[in-house]
């Protein structure tokens, strides 16, 4: 393993603005106008749900874009949780920042109303028409919910569409650029999904290959509590048929979601804003979808659940030099300064840097060492984890329940936990002490939280 080095990450973690200056539209010898930014994302849609990255899945409206754009091969969330990893989609900071650490409206009854200024409003600022539809999930602050000229808070996708293409319809009235978010539930409701109801008899339906190789005594306990106790008792112990059905109720869901995001693609086309426009496409999180035998979201870090689909399309006009994969580790918080850079803005400190610079080939792009993920709660299960994952290795840290460490070069399906092999102490320490002095320089109170879950151990609960 190639030593890590805590200077290397707060070099390259630095603010967007140190690490790529903004440069006008006119220095880059682009046209003066800045592009109008529309930043579509799904929910829990993983990183290979996707057609282009995996041909089970029928995606051709994102495929298309990937076709034209950037792919982000190493894009991950901050946490594997709606709320808390919408806040860092909202102001490019790590959920311990923003304090939105669990799911709004759990039964904890314990997580904040998102209440810090977002992008919307840095953008509102900087000139632009702001409009937000869909998903929000992030309460009703008044200041959180600030900063958007239009604005529906809703969850069905369907309207989505609807809102976000009404808009782009009368976008030839607006005097300055917009800036146009659409926020999509699906492929979320696999949770409707009810074992025995839909017939996959006749398809064929290939299980990952961890579904057969998990070893759940290798393991936190938590991942089979989750299994037997909580949400995955959906399926536990149930026919292999069942978990086929999980995943084409979940391949449906990601289909329905490219159709919506293929209308507000070709309304942009038919408006002519195709080519005046930034274009973001990525999710909030991922899905188990049956890999390590597991569904839904929970405690566990595997990269079904933080790895996510990133498309970035830049118009050759601002500085887009064409299609193709991009491998720099980069966390959702990127997003953040990626947009404001492209507003012209510069200055805002949070925990991303721009993209833009990968996205154009012109300044300097991100070159991290390494990502870090969070957990804290889903429901009424407090499990704190923290992740830290280079390009090789993953280290997993739970509050209570133990570690895990997976050699991702040689087992990228993370189906051999070597935390208790001597043979790579080294390497696991390693990444302790890298991720202990992330949580020690950006404050963060891992070490004081508490966990609880349905009959088992409890202590107090941290209270941001």
């Amino acid at each position: 393993m190639t030593r890590l080095t805590r200077r290397g990450f707060v070099e390259t973690g630095a603010l967007a603005s140190a690490s790529l200056p903004f440069l006008s539209n006119r220095a880059m010898g682009e046209e003066t106008r800045r592009p109008n930014l529309v930043f579509i994302w799904s929910d829990q849609q993983h990183a290979n749900a996707c057609g282009f990255q995996d041909p089970f899945f029928e995606s051709p409206n994102l495929d298309t874009l990937a076709a034209e754009g950037v792919v982000f091969e190493n894009a991950f969330c901050t946490t594997p949780q709606c709320s808390p990893s919408r806040s860092s989609l909202m102001t490019g900071l790590y959920p311990h920042k923003t304090k939105i650490l669990g799911n709004m409206g759990s039964s904890l009854g314990d997580v904040p109303e998102f209440s810090m200024k977002s992008i919307g409003a840095l953008l509102q600022e900087a000139g632009y028409h702001t409009a937000y539809f869909g998903k929000w999930h992030l309460g009703n602050d008044p200041v959180g919910t600030a900063g958007w000229d239009e604005s529906i808070f809703s969850t069905g996708d369907s309207e989505t569409t609807a809102n976000a293409t009404k808009f782009l319809s009368g976008a030839d009235n607006l005097k300055k650029p917009f800036a146009l978010f659409v926020s999509y539930i699906n492929p979320h409701d696999i949770y409707h999904m009810r074992p025995g109801t839909n017939d996959v008899s006749g398809k064929e339906i290939p299980l990952p290959d961890s579904w057969a190789k998990q070893d759940f005594e290798s393991v936190p306990v938590i991942q089979s509590r989750f299994m037997t106790e909580d949400q995955g008792k959906r399926l536990w112990g149930r026919e292999q048929r069942y978990w086929e059905e999980y995943r084409d109720y979940y391949r449906e869901q990601v289909r329905l979601y490219d159709s919506e995001l293929g209308t507000v693609l070709q309304k942009l086309r038919e408006k002519s804003l195709y080519e005046e426009s930034v274009i973001l496409a990525s999710s909030d999180h991922g899905d188990m979808d049956t890999a390590h035998k597991l569904i839904y979201k929970g405690p566990f870090m595997y990269e079904n659940m933080v790895k996510i689909p990133l498309v970035i399309r830049v118009p050759e006009k601002f500085g887009g030099i064409g299609p193709r994969t991009e491998s720099l580790l980069t966390p959702n918080v990127d997003l953040v300064p990626t947009l404001l850079d492209y507003a012209g803005v510069s200055g805002y400190e949070c925990d991303g840097q721009s993209l833009r610079g990968a996205l154009t080939g012109r300044g300097r792009a991100p070159n991290r060492e390494y990502v870090i993920g969070q957990y804290y709660s889903k429901q009424k299960w407090i499990n704190p984890i923290r992740m830290i994952r280079t390009r090789d290795w993953k280290y997993n840290r739970y509050r209570v329940w133990g570690e895990e460490l997976y050699d991702l070069k040689n087992d990228p399906e993370e189906t051999v936990n070597l935390a208790s092999q001597s043979d790579h102490k080294k390497v696991k320490d390693e990444l302790n002490d890298l991720l202990q002095n992330w949580m020690r320089e950006n404050e963060d109170p891992f070490e004081s939280y508490g966990i609880s879950t349905r009959g088992g151990v409890r202590l107090i609960p941290w209270k941001g």
